[in-house]
C-alpha cells in the first residue's frame, strides 16, 4: 500500500489543492491511502529535525502553505519520504524533492519545479454530460476582492446578453457576493434562470452540479472558481471586471485568456460560442503523472 501523507494548516484552499494531487495519485495508483496531518508548531518540527522519531512510515508528503513548510522538512527528515510543496516556498526550493507552483508566480526554471495553470483541484469531469438543445449552464458569482474592482451593474448587464432564454441556467453566488446583488438581478427578469444563493449550499454542492455542466460563467475576480470549472470539463467565459492591479493572480487570468482556455465576454460577444480548451484541462491528473514517474517509481 502507498501511504501519502497530506500536512495541514486547515486551510480549506490549502487542503483542497493538497487532496487533488493526492486524490489523482489514488485514481493512478492502486491500494493508495491518503492521511491528513496537522501542520506541527515550530518548536515541535525542530525537535522533530533535530531528533527524528516518528509514528508512520510514509512513501509521499504532499503540502500546501507557508506554514507547512518546516513539518514538511521534518517529517522528510525522519522518514526518508519525498516531499511535495504546492506553491512557491518561502525556503530554499532546492530543499523540497518537488513544488508545483502557478505559472504566474514566475519562480523561474529548476529541476524540481513543475509549473501549472493554477492552483490543483479535486474537480472530476463526468465520463458523460448533456450537450446540445437544453443542456444546463452554470454561473458563479463572486465579489469585492482586492485584485479586481466589483460593480452588480456591469455584472447584470453581461448577465442580460449571456441569459438569452436558450439554456436553462443555474446560479450561484459566495460568500463575498454584496447583498445588492440578488435584488438588483432579481430586477432584470432573466429567464429560465435558477438561483441558489451560497447560503442555501453545502458541503459538496458546487462539486455535485459544476461537472454536469456544459458551459460555465464565473465573475472574474474567482479565479478558484474559474480553475475549478475548467477541470470539471466546462466551456468557461469570464464576466469581467476591471483589474485593481497586475498582481500575480490577474496575470493568471490574462494567461488562460491569452491561452484561448476560456473566454472573456467582450471576445464571446463577437462570435456568441464558448469553445472548450483544445486540450482536455486536469492539472491534477498531469502533476500526479509527475509525481508518480519522477517519486514513487
Amino acid at each position: 500500500m502507498t501511504q501519502i501523507w497530506i500536512i495541514s494548516d486547515g486551510k480549506p484552499g490549502h487542503l483542497n489543492q493538497s487532496l487533488g494531487l493526492a486524490e489523482a495519485l489514488q485514481r493512478q495508483i492502486p491500494n493508495v491511502h491518503i492521511e491528513t496531518k496537522p501542520a506541527l508548531s515550530r518548536a515541535a518540527a525542530l525537535k522533530l529535525l533535530c531528533l527524528g522519531g516518528v509514528d508512520g512510515q510514509p512513501d509521499l508528503l504532499i503540502g500546501a502553505g507557508h506554514s507547512t513548510h518546516l513539518s514538511l522538512l521534518a517529517y522528510k527528515r525522519a522518514t526518508g519520504a519525498p516531499a511535495v510543496l504546492m506553491m512557491k516556498p518561502s525556503l530554499p526550493m532546492g530543499w523540497f524533492d518537488l513544488c508545483l507552483i502557478p505559472k504566474h508566480d514566475e519562480p523561474g526554471e529548476r529541476t524540481n519545479v513543475v509549473l501549472t495553470d493554477g492552483a490543483l483541484n479535486r474537480m472530476q469531469p463526468l465520463a458523460e454530460r448533456q450537450s446540445g438543445a437544453g443542456a444546463k449552464g452554470m454561473i458563479l458569482i463572486g465579489g469585492p476582492s482586492k485584485h479586481f474592482g466589483w460593480d452588480d451593474q456591469r455584472v447584470v448587464d453581461q448577465l442580460k446578453v449571456v441569459v438569452d432564454g436558450s439554456t436553462p441556467w443555474l446560479l450561484t453566488t459566495s460568500r463575498r457576493t454584496p447583498e445588492s446583488f440578488l435584488p438588483l438581478l432579481q430586477q432584470a427578469g432573466l429567464p429560465d434562470l435558477e438561483v441558489v444563493p451560497f447560503e442555501q449550499t453545502g458541503p459538496g454542492w458546487l462539486g455535485e452540479h459544476l461537472p454536469q455542466m456544459a458551459q460555465c460563467w464565473v465573475s472574474g475576480d474567482s479565479v478558484s472558481m474559474v480553475f475549478e470549472s475548467l477541470t470539471a470539463g466546462s466551456a468557461v467565459g469570464i464576466l469581467e471586471l476591471p483589474p485593481k492591479a497586475s498582481n500575480r493572480i490577474t496575470r493568471g487570468l490574462q494567461l488562460l485568456i491569452d491561452d484561448h482556455k476560456v473566454t472573456p465576454f467582450s471576445r464571446w460577444q463577437e462570435s456568441r460560442t464558448l469553445p472548450l480548451p483544445e486540450i482536455p484541462f486536469n492539472e491534477a491528473e498531469r502533476c500526479a503523472e509527475l509525481v508518480r514517474t519522477r517519486l514513487l517509481s
